[in-house]
């Protein structure tokens, strides 16, 4: 029965493998990085955001730049006052027009208007600040785009170690397959002749199915791994499995362990910038109660007739505008502007805080995982030994079947330890990376 669900199990895993073979794409580390920044969501959501914050820094242009519009309007009336007017504007008048039964009682009159504005900004202290929160704002948004694209790389590097720790525990359990079927049929041959005991048989059977378990979990892993990448780099999975054209290997870089956060890391620099962008707003609102000096003017085209310019003239001006009271609208702006911004204060100190104390647990965990990899390459190696001395000695039926399962499935699990070792320690190297850019 054992030997029956171990065939159905291994076929259903050889057809698996031969379908997974079939749909593998090789992909290397740098065309992620390069597919990561062309084509990750996430890396143009923060584009757009920074787009939306140069747009708002370049409407506020306008406290310096000026307003200017044309309109033409055409008007029919026989209101005394309007027909008068339009008279008046067109440089049509006669001494007729005097006339008071004509005054109070006109023709109609038709009047066309050609008009251009101009407003130009003198002094607004208000709109500077205002100005100056949104160029922070700005500012804020181009370094937080910079650190997304930063993380990101950071994910994408650990999505590819997973994939190729995925890939390494396939070559591992694989390896532990073959060699688990090799001693199955060898146990199978000294139970035929009598020299083991049928619970023997069955712990080896036991032991393989175990195997080729791990094994499908493990190529299950490889998919997992896979997904992840193809939706950080925006494609289609369709079937598709990637395979890294690099093994899992131990980062050999120096790194000099750093317990400090750096001052010019891009998101320090963007909460930072945001913390400015609100206290500009404080104080453009404060501001707001400071008088508004701007000056105008317009030139006017006049005609009886359609696009006619028969008569001209112009206005300039200046206004000097305070709002002294309107019902404590501006106070109540002004605090709730104070309250944000000594909210972004706390939030920034939070924020550092916490930053500082992730780059130095991250410090301690790089340091734990160094020693870990080390001990784990040494628990293999001694498993390994311990193995090959057990299998010899069963093969001269000095050791239990028992023992050497045992055995086996100590070094198996010691030699994925240590790979899954060597993947925390480059995780943790990257890491620290990202931390101390």
């Amino acid at each position: 029965m054992h030997i029956k669900n171990l065939f159905l199990l291994t076929t259903g895993m050889l057809l698996t493998a031969t379908s997974f073979s079939q749909q593998t794409i090789p992909i290397s580390k740098p065309a992620l990085l390069q597919k990561l920044a062309n084509q990750n969501l996430q890396v143009q959501i923060a584009e757009k955001n920074y787009e939306a914050a140069k747009a708002d820094y370049q409407q506020s242009n306008a406290v310096f730049l000026p307003n200017i519009n044309m309109s033409y309007t055409g008007i029919t009336t026989t209101n005394p006052l309007m027909a008068f007017g339009s008279k008046l504007n067109q440089a049509i008048i006669t001494q007729a027009d005097f006339n008071p039964s004509l005054l109070n009682n006109p023709d109609r009159t038709n009047n066309y208007a050609t008009l251009f504005e101009i407003q130009q900004p003198l002094l607004n202290a208000d709109g500077l600040y205002a100005r100056k929160a949104a160029k922070a704002k700005m500012q804020a948004a181009q370094f937080q785009k910079s650190r997304t694209k930063e993380y990101l790389e950071f994910e994408l590097s650990k999505a590819y170690m997973q994939l190729q720790l995925a890939y390494k525990a396939v070559t591992v359990l694989s390896k532990a397959d073959s060699t688990g079927k090799a001693n199955l049929k060898l146990v199978e041959n000294y139970f035929k002749q009598g020299l083991v005991q049928k619970t023997d048989l069955l712990h080896v059977q036991v032991h393989v199915s175990d195997i080729a378990n791990q094994l499908f979990r493990a190529t299950s892993n490889v998919r997992n791994a896979s997904d992840y990448l193809a939706f950080l780099i925006n494609e289609e999975q369709n079937g598709i499995t990637y395979q890294p054209t690099e093994q899992l290997e131990q980062i050999t870089d120096n790194y000099i362990s750093n317990s400090r956060l750096p001052e010019n890391r891009k998101d320090i620099l963007a909460i930072n910038k945001a913390k400015e962008a609100y206290q500009s707003m404080y104080r453009s609102n404060q501001m707001s109660l400071m008088p508004r000096l701007n000056a105008f003017g317009n030139y006017q085209l006049y005609d009886k007739e359609f696009l006619g310019m028969k008569a001209n003239g112009y206005l300039i001006g200046a206004q000097l505008s305070w709002n002294i009271f309107d019902g404590y609208k501006s106070f109540g702006k002004i605090n709730k502007a104070k309250a944000d911004y000594e909210k972004a204060i706390a939030e920034t100190e939070q924020y550092e805080k916490q930053s500082q104390m992730e780059v130095q647990i991250a410090a301690r965990q790089f340091a734990d995982a160094d020693k870990n990899l080390s001990l784990s390459k040494i628990a293999w190696k001694q498993a390994q030994e311990a193995y090959r001395i057990l299998q010899n000695r069963y093969t001269q039926g000095l050791e239990k079947t028992t023992d050497l399962l045992q055995s086996e499935t100590l070094m198996l699990q010691k030699e994925l330890e240590h790979v899954k070792a060597i993947f925390e320690y480059n995780t943790s190297f990257e890491y620290n990376q990202f931390l101390n850019k």
